[in-house]
C-alpha cells in the first residue's frame, strides 16, 4: 500500500472514530428527554436522510442485490446491538461503555470460527481469553456486583460481532455504499417497532441532538468502510482506541464521571488482544493472497 492510501485510510479511521466518540455524547443528551430505544430510531432515521445523497449519486443502480435475506438478517442483529448499546451509554459511565464495547472483535473471532468455519490457532484463542480477563478486569465480579447495564453493554458487544460476520458476508458481492444506505433503509421502519411503545415526542434542543446523532452515526459508517477499503486493518486498529479518552474527557468535562484505574487497565488488556488479533488476521490474509496468486 502506498504511503498515499495509507495516510488516507488513517485520516479516515480516525474520523470514524471521532464520530463514534461524539455520538455517544449526542446519545446521552437525548435521552435526558426521550427514551433510548427512541433516540435508535431517530438516529437511523436522520441517518437515512444524511445517506440518501449517495443514493442520489449512485443512483438505483447501487439497490440491485439479490442477497436480500442477508441484508435483512444483517439490519435484525444490528438493530438489537443498537437498541442494546445506546441503552447502555445512557445508563452506565460513557468510557465504561465504550470500554466494554472494545470485545466485540473477541466475539467476532468466537462467531467465525462457528459461522464462517475459519481455523483459529492457540494465539489467537490466548488473545481472546486474555481479551475477556480485561473485561472482568472492568467488571471485577466478586468485588463488586456486575451492573444489569454492564451486562447489556456486552450483549451489545456480542450482537456487533453478529453484524460484522453478516458484513463479511455481504462484503464479497456488495458495495460499501450499498450496505450503509440498506442499513438504514431497513433499520428506520424495524427501529420504530421497539421504540412505539415508549414513544414521547422530542422537545426543544432534544431534535438537534438527534440530528446530530443520525450525521454522526452516518458519517462515522461511511468513513469506516472507506478506511477498512483502502488500510489494513491490522495498522489501523489502534487507532480506534482514541475513542476511549475522547468518550471519557466528554463524560468527566460535561457528566462529572470519572474513569478508575480498572477500567483503564481493563481496556488496555481488551484493546493490545484485539489489536493482536487483527494483526493475525491481516498476516493470514496476506499469506492467503500470496499463495491464491500463484
Amino acid at each position: 500500500m502506498s504511503a498515499s492510501l495509507a495516510w488516507r485510510a488513517g485520516w479516515l479511521m480516525l474520523g470514524s472514530t471521532l464520530c463514534f466518540a461524539l455520538m455517544a455524547v449526542t446519545i446521552r443528551f437525548a435521552a435526558a428527554d426521550i427514551h433510548a430505544f427512541e433516540v435508535v430510531f431517530f438516529r437511523n432515521f436522520f441517518g437515512l436522510a444524511f445517506a440518501l445523497p449517495l443514493l442520489l449519486r449512485s443512483g438505483s443502480r447501487i439497490l440491485r442485490t439479490d442477497r436480500w435475506g442477508l441484508y435483512f438478517l444483517r439490519c435484525l442483529i444490528g438493530l438489537c446491538a443498537m437498541l442494546t448499546g445506546f441503552w447502555s451509554v445512557v445508563h452506565m459511565p460513557l468510557a465504561d461503555a465504550i470500554a466494554l464495547s472494545y470485545t466485540t472483535p473477541l466475539f467476532v473471532t468466537i462467531g467465525a470460527v462457528l459461522v464462517l468455519g475459519e481455523v483459529v490457532r492457540a494465539r489467537r484463542w490466548s488473545a481472546v481469553v486474555i481479551g475477556f480477563l480485561g473485561a472482568l478486569v472492568i467488571l471485577r465480579p466478586g468485588v463488586e456486583a456486575i451492573s444489569f447495564a454492564a451486562m447489556i453493554a456486552l450483549l451489545s458487544a456480542a450482537l456487533s460481532a453478529g453484524a460484522a460476520i453478516s458484513i463479511k458476508f455481504l462484503a464479497r458481492t456488495e458495495a460499501p455504499d450499498a450496505i450503509v444506505i440498506y442499513m438504514v433503509l431497513i433499520m428506520t421502519p424495524l427501529s420504530l417497532l421497539p421504540a412505539i411503545p415508549v414513544w414521547t415526542w422530542p422537545t426543544g434542543q432534544t431534535w438537534w441532538w438527534l440530528i446530530a446523532t443520525g450525521l454522526l452515526g452516518t458519517l462515522g459508517h461511511l468513513a469506516l468502510t472507506r478506511a477498512y477499503q483502502v488500510g489494513d486493518v491490522s495498522a489501523l486498529q489502534p487507532i480506534n482506541f482514541m475513542q476511549l479518552p475522547v468518550v471519557a474527557a466528554f463524560g468527566w468535562w460535561l457528566f462529572g464521571e470519572t474513569i478508575d484505574e480498572y477500567t483503564l487497565l481493563g481496556a488496555v488488556i481488551i484493546f493490545a488482544s484485539t489489536a493482536y488479533i487483527a494483526h493475525r488476521e491481516a498476516v493470514l490474509a496476506r499469506r492467503r493472497f500470496i499463495v491464491e496468486s500463484r
